[in-house]
């Protein structure tokens, strides 16, 4: 497979795919730069992952997101990119990219968070020095919102049928019975964090809110800043006319914009349909409903 393929592919991925890509990708130039230039990987690692102590996070607040995708060991990034890539399929069956990119890093920021907060506050971990990585957080994230969100959704694993809301309690439950014993106390605490903004983005949603509108807004800020500093670098050959320029009114909804936002209602009430009856209640029609919707998107 040539390069133009392997472009072709990736930018046919979604979201979820393209951050698995990049996953992998930074673990393995890590650990062959660590190999080509003889550095610890913890030194390469350093500037990226997240400290326990507030000072030490002053000196590099970007540590809030780039901790995420660092990883510890090889079955670390495998479990977590299997776990992402199963509920981002589940995810992008209801909704689109940008709910996926609000979710996941909310919810690695707050899963953050809750690990500085944790370490700073509670004595227990006062003598700790472990710093935080992998992306746990984030998944965490995701997995709790579509538990949330469609608690009652069959899912098939290995040869036992269960509700989706199993399997989110018996993560958070495996988290909080392992705290107390020291097995990454740390992680433990901030896949808590992801968890509980996986249940609130998701609660909020079902109330037809969106708990993310503000990192929305937040992110196009920073890509448009992003763009035009890069236009002040454009060369111009001349300076272009001055154009009369005329301010465009709003356009009335279109049928468009009418059908999608129809589409959108007829999936939450066969989502509110699964939660309240389970999968099996659905009549085949709707079945069939939700499975084209699910590849539309």
């Amino acid at each position: 497979m040539n390069s133009g393929n392997l472009k072709y592919q990736f930018a046919r991925a979604n979201f979820a795919e393209k951050l698995i890509v990049v996953n992998v990708a930074v673990y393995l130039v890590f650990r062959l730069a660590s190999f080509l230039f003889q550095i610890p990987i913890l030194a390469l690692e350093a500037w990226f992952e997240l400290p326990k102590g507030l000072g030490d996070f002053a000196l590099q607040p970007w540590s809030l997101v780039t901790y995420s995708f660092l990883h510890g060991s090889f079955w670390h990034l495998f479990f977590n990119m299997l776990l992402l890539y199963y509920m981002a399929r589940i995810f992008f069956n209801f909704f689109g990219t940008r709910r996926f990119v609000n979710v996941y890093f909310l919810g690695v920021i707050l899963g953050g968070l809750f690990f500085l907060a944790a370490y700073n506050i509670f004595p227990a971990f006062a003598a700790s020095r472990s710093p935080l990585i992998g992306a746990s957080a984030g998944v965490m994230a995701v997995l709790i919102y579509v538990c949330t969100y469609s608690p009652n959704l069959p899912i098939r694993i290995f040869f036992f049928n269960v509700k989706l809301w199993h399997v989110g309690a018996f993560f958070v439950l495996l988290d909080l019975l392992m705290i107390p014993l020291g097995d990454n106390a740390g992680g433990r605490i901030a896949h808590l964090g992801g968890a509980l903004l996986g249940y609130l983005y998701a609660s909020q949603s079902r109330e037809g809110k969106d708990l993310g509108a503000g990192f929305s807004r937040l992110l196009d800020g920073l890509a448009n800043f992003f763009n035009s500093l890069g236009g002040l670098f454009e060369k111009r050959e001349r300076k272009a006319p001055m154009k009369t320029v005329y301010k465009k009114q709003r356009s009335a909804p279109t049928k468009a914009d009418y059908d999608k936002a129809t589409k959108q209602r007829k999936i939450d009430g066969i989502l509110d349909k699964i939660s309240k009856s389970g999968y099996e209640s659905l009549t085949q029609a709707e079945k069939d409903f939700l499975f084209k919707a699910g590849k539309e998107d």
